[in-house]
């Protein structure tokens, strides 16, 4: 998975349905390999992604779908990103641009550990008496 601030892809505005958002980081591609495609990992992916974004403070990802997606690209088909959790926000018959809110890829387990996480690293344990 290839991902950026829409600033470090400055080609971006080339597509029909740009900007990016500027809350929003690129998601450009991804590749999985043909043996393992079709097992859930580009969804694994996005969540690793989305996990990743979070910690930096990002709201979302945004990408430039393939709407007429036959074969292997460098964009990514936009039935994919749909199926995976994306919402279109600017429809278009070839690159129709599409986002994923980042708080959505997380499951309510998920938020209960990075709660807990915060809560326990923010709680320094007192040292242990020792017996004399």
């Amino acid at each position: 998975m290839l991902y950026a601030p829409p600033a470090y892809v400055p080609r971006s505005t080339a597509f029909p349905t740009s900007p990016i958002s500027p809350d929003a980081v690129q998601l450009m591609t991804a590749f999985i390999m043909p043996g393992y495609q079709g097992q859930g990992l580009g969804r694994v992916l996005v969540q690793t992604v989305a996990k990743d974004l979070l910690r930096r403070d990002f709201k979302a990802i945004e990408a430039f779908g393939d709407g007429r997606w036959k074969e292997p690209a460098c964009v990514l088909p936009a039935d994919h990103l749909l199926a995976v959790g994306f919402k279109t926000v600017r429809q278009h018959p070839t690159h129709p641009r599409l986002r994923l809110e980042l708080r959505s890829t997380l499951s309510w387990k998920e938020d209960v550990e990075m709660a807990l996480d915060r809560l326990l690293g923010a709680v320094q344990k007192e040292p242990a008496l020792r017996p004399l």
